[in-house]
């Protein structure tokens, strides 16, 4: 890193905001569980709520990391093709990845619409599983719908 030219920052999003509360929210419950543990007054319930808190935040740090690009990637291979089969493995790459969170999408929705009226819900606090089904079937949507889209625009950008 140069520093006498720092990296531009990019303005944060929604998104972003998202996952930072659903991370904040993981932790204050989880140290809060902790403590109360040890002091001898558990939170009950407290594991139920950092998987409601796990949803969006995962579900947001999967779109913003797919939106800027930023997936770990390994190129050894790939960079040593020529041009033209570079962008067709990246184009791959995305029709897989496409197709992958597309099947993910289809399955969310298929136990969203199985389930929703059988009032799935938690053991302990009675938190309804419809909400979350829901976003995590959108969010596959969008994932799916990012990467088909970079899959059309490979070799484009360059």
């Amino acid at each position: 890193m140069d520093p006498m030219n720092p990296p531009v920052q990019r303005p944060r999003g929604v998104l972003f905001y998202i996952g930072a509360a659903g991370l904040l929210a993981m932790m204050l419950i989880e140290g809060v569980a902790v403590i109360g543990r040890h002091i001898g007054v558990p939170l009950m319930g407290a594991l139920e709520i950092v998987q409601v808190a796990i949803v969006p935040a995962a579900c947001a740090s999967m779109l913003i990391a797919t939106l800027h690009g930023a997936h770990a990637a390994v190129n050894m291979l790939t960079e040593r093709m020529p041009a033209a089969a570079q962008v067709w493995a990246s184009r791959l790459g995305s029709v897989l990845a496409g197709l992958c969170f597309a099947a993910l999408c289809a399955g969310s929705a298929w136990l969203a619409v199985e389930y929703w009226n059988s009032f799935e819900q938690t053991e302990v606090l009675h938190i309804s599983f419809r909400p979350l089904r829901m976003v995590v079937t959108l969010a596959a949507a969008a994932l799916s719908l990012v990467f088909f889209h970079r899959a059309l625009r490979a070799g484009k950008d360059t």
